[in-house]
C-alpha cells in the first residue's frame, strides 16, 4: 500500500523500531498518532486471560488516533509492538488538532462518535478473542 502524499505531509519525524519493540504502551498517557511507513505492527491488549493480539497493521495504517482526539491527556487503551523491523512516522499533532478545530461542531461530533465506536469495537474484539482462546486453549 502506498502512503498518500497528503497523509505523509503530516509526518514530522520518522522512528525505527526493532522486532518486538514497544511503540505505544497500554496505560501510558499520550495524544500523538503514528503511521506505519514500512513493516508491520501488532496491536495488543491486556486481558484477564493475558495479552491478546487484536490486529496487525501494515504500511499506511495509522495508530494512536484515539488518543489524538481525546479531550485532555489520553490514556492508551492498547499497546503497539513492532512485528519485525518497522519504520513509523510521527504525525503532527498540533497541525491536525488545529485543522480539527476548524471543522464545524457537527463534524467534530461525528468524528468523536466514530472514535468512540472504534474504541467499543476494539473492546468487543478483545472480548471475543479472549472467549475464543478460552474455549480453544
Amino acid at each position: 500500500m502506498n502512503i498518500e502524499r497528503t497523509i505523509y505531509s503530516y509526518v514530522v519525524n520518522e522512528e525505527a523500531y526493532q522486532d518486538q519493540e514497544e511503540i505505544i504502551a497500554e496505560g501510558a498517557k499520550g495524544n500523538w498518532a503514528y503511521i506505519v511507513l514500512e513493516g508491520k505492527v501488532k496491536v495488543k491488549k491486556k486481558t484477564a486471560k493475558g495479552i491478546v493480539t487484536i490486529d496487525t497493521l501494515k504500511t499506511g495504517a495509522i495508530f494512536g488516533e484515539m488518543g489524538l482526539f481525546a479531550e485532555g491527556e489520553a490514556v492508551r487503551t492498547a499497546s503497539v509492538v513492532a512485528d519485525g523491523p518497522v519504520k513509523v512516522g510521527l504525525l503532527d499533532t498540533h497541525r491536525i488538532l488545529k485543522e480539527y478545530e476548524g471543522l464545524s461542531p457537527q463534524m467534530r461530533t461525528l468524528m468523536r462518535t466514530l472514535i468512540r465506536r472504534l474504541q467499543d469495537a476494539t473492546n468487543k474484539v478483545t472480548a471475543l478473542v479472549v472467549d475464543i482462546t478460552s474455549v480453544n486453549g
